[in-house]
Formats: structure tokens, sequence, C-alpha cells
């Protein structure tokens, strides 16, 4: 291995000493750079970048010892040789080895095992690095590749929202503001980043049942029978039927929403005359924006509603057909309600 970008720092109070290592250092083409007083050797080592320590023992104002300690305490993976005396009691190689210490060497320093532990602890340590930085480019590749597949999943997810469209005679701008009023209402309401994004993308799927309702009933440009409307309330389950079964969040989110969103807070709605919260929450919200732009939207059976009067609805329902802090979001965002009104228009 090449050690020569590598830096040595080395921390004795005698002259002599550091001297012999710089030659040894300097011999195996190491970079280090030497300190006779601890203190600026700590200070140094704590605001620079470095690759080995090779410290003294006995040293006046801080010690061995005192030095790895405060050392220790920011920066854990540098290795270090501490260096003593040989009379040197066995205690402070246990002591130093518990702070942290990764080799020792007695004085007088033979080069030749001084340039075999300082090979091995630095090899040792660039082995470490190679694999800590393997591990983080490997991480930023699963990121990429997991957001490339949610980026697949959401195009995926979008092209499957529009399948009703095709017999419904609602549009892909219909789609869109409901998604983007739902998430709004989220938001507003405190639902946390992912259950909003799930909710964008689940949102469409509210009326994905309608495939499975005759054109007949579908399409039919005047008010349906009551045997008529009977068939077409059967759509929120037989979407919900569609998607129960996914392995997706999203898809099971949008069951949810296709089974919910015609259920009314006083107990009114279909299919299941469900009340409150025990409406899912995302069903409480699509129905708050599917009914709103159902309303100001153009049908061949009925004109559009204009944006205040289908306003005025929705405080009317509110805590009958509507949750009332839904309702109550709702209208206190209706400058952002009109940007979306605004941006998606029928064709």
């Amino acid at each position: 291995m090449d050690f020569k970008s590598m830096r040595i720092v080395s921390i004795d109070d005698n002259e002599n000493n550091l001297f012999l290592i710089e030659s040894i250092c300097t011999d195996m083409e190491l970079q280090v750079k030497s300190f006779s007083e601890p203190l600026e050797a700590l200070m140094y080592v704590l605001q620079n970048q470095i690759d080995m320590i090779l410290i003294d023992y006995m040293m006046p104002n801080l010690n061995g010892l005192e030095f790895i300690e405060e050392y220790r305490k920011k920066i854990k993976n540098v290795p270090i040789i501490m260096i003593t005396a040989a009379g040197d009691d066995e205690n402070i190689h246990k002591k130093a080895f518990e702070l942290g210490a990764n080799d020792f060497l007695s004085k007088p320093v033979n080069s030749v095992i001084f340039k075999a532990r300082v090979i091995n602890l630095l090899t040792n340590y660039q082995n470490q690095i190679l694999l800590e930085d393997r591990a983080k480019l490997l991480e930023k590749e699963v990121e990429k590749a997991t957001q490339n597949l949610l980026k697949r999943e959401h195009e995926t997810l979008t092209i499957l929202g529009k399948t009703a469209e095709y017999k419904d005679p609602e549009t892909a701008s219909h789609v869109a503001r409901v998604a983007y009023y739902s998430k709004l209402l989220a938001k507003g309401y405190g639902l946390s980043e992912k259950e909003q994004d799930i909710l964008f993308y689940a949102a469409p799927f509210h009326d994905l049942g309608k495939i499975g309702i005759e054109d007949k009933i579908l399409l039919k440009p005047a008010k349906l029978t009551p045997e008529e409307f009977k068939t077409m309330k059967s759509h929120p389950k037989i979407g919900y039927e569609i998607l129960k079964n996914s392995q997706s969040e999203y898809l099971q989110a949008g069951a949810i929403i296709a089974l919910t969103h015609h259920e009314k807070v006083n107990g009114s709605g279909y299919p299941n005359g469900l009340k409150d919260d025990d409406i899912h929450i995302f069903g409480r919200i699509v129905a708050i924006a599917d009914v709103f732009d159902a309303l100001t939207s153009f049908r061949p059976y009925k004109q559009a509603w204009s944006f205040e009067d289908a306003v005025k609805y929705l405080q009317e329902k509110s805590g009958k057909e509507f949750d009332t802090k839904l309702v109550e979001i709702f209208i206190n965002n209706l400058d952002e309600v009109a940007i979306i009104y605004n941006s998606f228009k029928d064709e």
C-alpha cells in the first residue's frame, strides 16, 4: 500500500526522540509533524485530519494517557501508538489500551519493530477507510436505486389511475385536481410527508370501481333511476375488491379510499354507513376533494357550479356529510385551492 499521503503526528517532550522518529518516518516516506508540547499537539489533532499518532507517555502538563483520553472523546478510529520507557509499569499499558491506544513501542525505539508496527496499523486503517467509503458508496447506490424504483412505481400509479377515465366522463384534470386537493388537506390536517405522498398517488383510484358499472348507467346523460343509482353505489366495493390484495402501500391506500370516499360523517353515506372517525382519514379527505371538484366541473347532465357556490355547499354540509376540521382546513386554504382549480382545466 502507498502511505505517502498519510499524515503522522509525533508527540514527545524530548527533541532527540522526536528527531529519531522523524528520521525513521522520512525513510518510510511518511509525512510527519512533530510536537514537543502535548497541549499544542492536542489542539492540532482535534482540528486537522490525521492518520496516526505516536505519543510518549511521560510528559509535563499532559501525559500520554490524559492525551489519549481527551482525543478519544472526539476521534475514535485514528490509530495511536504509545511509546514508553522499558521499565514502565504494565498497568500503564493496560490503562492506555482501555483509553484507546492501539499498540506500544518501548524506548529506545527499534527502527525495524517501529516500521513493522506502523505499517501494520496504517494498513488496517487504510482498509477501514476503504470499507467505510465503499459502504457509503453502496448506501448512495441503494438510495439511488430505491428512488428510481419509487419513480417508476409513481409513473405506474399515474397510468393506472387514469383507467376509469376511459369509461367515466370525468377527465384527467378531475383526477389531478382531486389528488392535489387531497394532498393540501392532508398537509393541513398534519399527516406526515409520507402519508401525504401516499394519499396523492392513491386518491386517483377513488372511482376505479366505475369500470365495473354498465355504460348505459355510467354514461347516462340524465338523472339515474333509484334502481340505477343502487347499481352505481356498488362502485366503491368494486374498486376495493380490485385493489385490496395488493402489496403496494399506494394501492392498499387506494382500496381504502375507493371503499370510503362516499361515506358521510353523519352515517348517511355508502356502502357501509360509517360515521365520524370510523371513516378512514383518507376517505374523509377524498370525499371533500371529490365532491368539490365534481360540483365545479361540467358534466353532460349538469352545469358546473361556481367556485363560491361549491365552497358554500361544503360549509353547509360540514359536520353532516363532511369532517368539520377538514372543511375548516379547506376554507382556510382557499387561495391554494383556487390555484389548483385554475391550473388543471378540463379539455
